[in-house]
């Protein structure tokens, strides 16, 4: 499987991911009455609104900061999301299929169902907070961070995760189903339940706790009986 193992005094065996360096210029309120489709937004800072339900599909965002958005069921496919920071964002259903998120940082969320499928994440910092069922089916992640997140059943299925890091962070059920992974760090996380593609973890580096915690997982997929 070419999963590599590394102690506590081990030599990193993955490149780091590139954190995203924002630095917003100053920003002006968001007035509109609402988001609309092919909507571009440049410099703005939505504070507190309410996009329940809105369809931004195929907007773009530059230099923004969304902070305590609600995102219920709001719209935002093949959306670009260049340059900002969403904070304290909530909502379930929010769809941002094969979105394109660069240079992002995503803070303290609330979210339940994103919508990801076929997205694009290089530079992505996601950070705090709580993400149930996200999708990311079929997406490709470069230099993406989670850190000290909570992820309840994540779908990488037939995902491509380069440079991805996950740090003190729980990752519970994650599906890596015909997933590719290179130079992902899975150490760091606090709890690491793989539900399925245990055989895809080629390309990942693990402590050994978690070799341990995987082994039933891993003996399985290698067709290996264990008795005591």
């Amino acid at each position: 499987m070419g999963v590599m193992v590394r102690g506590a005094a081990g030599r990193p065996g993955v490149r780091a991911a590139r954190r995203p360096e924002l630095r917003l210029p100053p920003l002006e309120a968001f007035e509109g009455s609402g988001l609309e489709p092919d909507g571009d937004y440049d410099g703005l800072e939505f504070s507190g609104a309410d996009l329940a339900g809105q369809d931004g599909a195929g907007a773009r965002f530059m230099d923004c900061a969304l902070r305590e958005c609600a995102l219920d069921e709001t719209r935002l496919p093949r959306a670009r999301l260049l340059d900002s920071v969403l904070d304290g964002v909530r909502g379930v259903g929010t769809d941002l299929a094969g979105a394109t998120l660069r240079d992002v940082e995503l803070t303290d969320a609330r979210l339940g169902g994103t919508q990801l499928h076929g997205a694009a994440l290089e530079r992505v910092r996601v950070r705090g907070g709580k993400i149930d069922f996200l999708n990311l089916r079929a997406a490709v992640l470069k230099d993406v961070v989670f850190e000290g997140c909570v992820l309840v059943e994540p779908d990488f299925a037939g995902a491509r995760l380069e440079r991805v890091e996950f740090a003190d962070c729980t990752v519970k059920g994650v599906d890596l189903s015909g997933a590719v992974l290179k130079d992902v760090d899975l150490r760091q996380a606090t709890s690491l339940e793989i539900a399925r593609g245990v055989d895809r973890l080629s390309g990942a580096v693990i402590s050994t706790a978690q070799l341990l915690d995987l082994a039933p997982s891993l003996a399985g997929e290698l067709g290996i009986t264990v008795e005591g």
